[in-house]
């Protein structure tokens, strides 16, 4: 491979991982999850968003509805900095530092937890299923 396309490769996974934070959730029968007050909302699986603010760092805003879009719990997930926001040029880390701070969230309970590995590997079992 020449060094023009090693260059290139590199250049678009960076691009690629500094656009994106994404993290598995295990959520509540019928329920439906809104992460940061953005109008998407996410079923269970794998959820892709936006990087966040600074304003992320002590925590991201969830909401989880059920199918009347009534309020069944909400609170804070826990966030890190996504080193690769340093990376991202022009100013990726003065404006979306933050990204979720687990690889899966288990919501089914009165606060947020890490899944179980085998609450995970249903998960992912599920999302390929769908494809």
């Amino acid at each position: 491979m020449s060094l023009l396309k090693s260059a290139a490769l590199l250049a678009a996974s960076i691009a690629l991982a500094g656009c994106s934070t994404g993290a598995w959730f295990k959520l509540p029968e019928n329920s439906t999850l809104i992460v940061n007050e953005r109008p998407v909302k996410h079923n269970q699986g794998l959820v892709r968003s936006r990087p966040f603010s600074w304003g992320a760092a002590g925590g991201v805003p969830y909401r989880l509805e059920d199918a009347q879009a009534n309020t069944i719990q909400r609170g804070k997930l826990r966030s890190r900095f996504r080193v690769a926001s340093i990376f991202w040029p022009p100013v990726g880390i003065a404006y979306w530092p933050m990204g979720f701070g687990q690889r899966c969230y288990d919501l089914t309970g009165a606060e947020p937890q890490t899944c179980t590995y085998q609450d995970l590997i249903d998960l992912r079992r599920n999302q390929r299923l769908r494809r």
